[in-house]
């Protein structure tokens, strides 16, 4: 009878404890966060619930498996498992705490700052040294995990006699991880690009999505992805848009005929910006910037307060121009001149030849 009680008292004692522990936590993480709404800590805090109860319970398991005599032929494999459990628990709660902890300093840092420059910069720093973090704690349990068989002991010690010559031929067998590692927290801390600044690479528009510590996602403007090493952006040179503020000014040119009305399409492009609600209002302007012997360049320009707000004007105002000037001032669209053909010498060719055209009325003429 005893050989029955034993286990059941030891299993369920320790499934009890875990369970009533992590309901304490969670209700004690629960009124805290009623109590203090402005910090979220405490909410994010909750959810290593589940990795605390299983870092309890492996240790009790752990701790008493021998007094139980679960399996008295099997002890040491059983501590084994257990000891792996306990240390993989303990990893997965070190991570969601640090999770926990940098989320929410992000967040306050994010609700007490109205820049959003300096929002991205902090978001995509937090992001870097959460993964950063996630990676040293990965590689410290899988190394104590190892640790705990005695062979994984005898093979760290002979490896310890050669780390000089595997660390040189590791390191230049990984020069292209490594240097992309680098240049990751290079970006990170050298507020190069951030997470939602706009960039234009390889003459790609896009919106930088991601930054991990070896390489970097940018969504263009229709929804494609491009993957690109890290290192990219610190030995190629990009567009950086959100760089130094969000505000940004666009142009839009027109090729007209030299009898476009200058004066009438500036006026026409005021009212057009004044009914844009993506224009904020600093400044528009239109000037002739250059000419050509069939064509001049006029050039609009406008403001908006972000990358998109500009696009969306620069479409806008070159949407209605080209409408407007098709509906009230046709002869402003630039036109292909033409002019007689030169007939050769009689001599040279036949008598009689007969070439078209086209005259300035649009019909096409017949030449004898």
């Amino acid at each position: 009878m005893e050989d029955v009680l034993r286990p059941l008292f030891v299993i369920g004692g320790s499934i009890t404890i875990t369970l009533v522990i992590g309901w304490l936590v969670d209700h004690g993480l629960r009124r805290t966060d009623a109590r203090h709404p402005e910090t979220p800590l405490w909410d994010l805090l909750r959810r290593c619930r589940v990795p605390l109860q299983f870092v309890l319970c492996a240790a009790l398991l752990r701790g008493s498996y021998d007094q139980a005599h679960l399996t008295a032929d099997h002890d040491k494999a059983t501590g084994q498992v257990l000891t792996l459990v306990l240390i993989g628990a303990t990893a997965w709660l070190v991570v969601r705490i640090a999770t926990a902890i940098v989320e929410s300093s992000y967040s306050r840092y994010a609700t007490s700052t109205r820049d959003p420059a300096r929002v991205r910069r902090v978001r995509t720093q937090v992001t870097l040294i959460q993964r950063v973090v996630t990676a040293i704690v990965g590689v410290v349990a899988a190394a104590a995990m190892l640790l705990t068989f005695p062979a994984m002991r005898t093979v760290g010690t002979s490896m310890l006699a050669s780390a000089g010559l595997l660390g040189i031929v590791a390191g230049i067998a990984a020069q292209s991880t490594l240097g992309n590692l680098f240049a990751g927290l290079q970006i990170a801390f050298g507020d190069m690009v951030r997470i939602g600044d706009t960039v234009v690479v390889d003459e790609e528009w896009g919106t930088v999505e991601e930054i991990t510590l070896t390489f970097l996602t940018v969504k263009t403007w229709d929804e494609r992805r491009f993957t690109m090493p890290v290192s990219y952006f610190t030995s190629q040179p990009f567009e950086n848009w959100s760089r130094g503020g969000p505000q940004m000014t666009g142009t839009v040119f027109f090729h007209l005929d030299h009898s476009a009305p200058v004066e009438a399409i500036r006026e026409k492009v005021h009212e057009i910006v004044q009914d844009c609600a993506a224009w904020d209002g600093r400044e528009w302007g239109v000037a002739v910037t250059d000419t050509t012997p069939s064509t001049m360049v006029v050039r609009a320009l406008v403001t908006a307060r972000d990358a998109d707000a500009v696009w969306t004007v620069r479409c806008e105002v070159r949407e209605r121009v080209v409408a407007w000037l098709c509906d009230k001032h046709p002869y402003a669209l630039p036109r292909v001149a033409t002019a007689p053909a030169v007939l050769p010498p009689e001599d040279a060719g036949p008598q009689s030849r007969v070439l078209e055209s086209s005259g300035p009325n649009g019909h096409a003429r017949r030449h004898r």
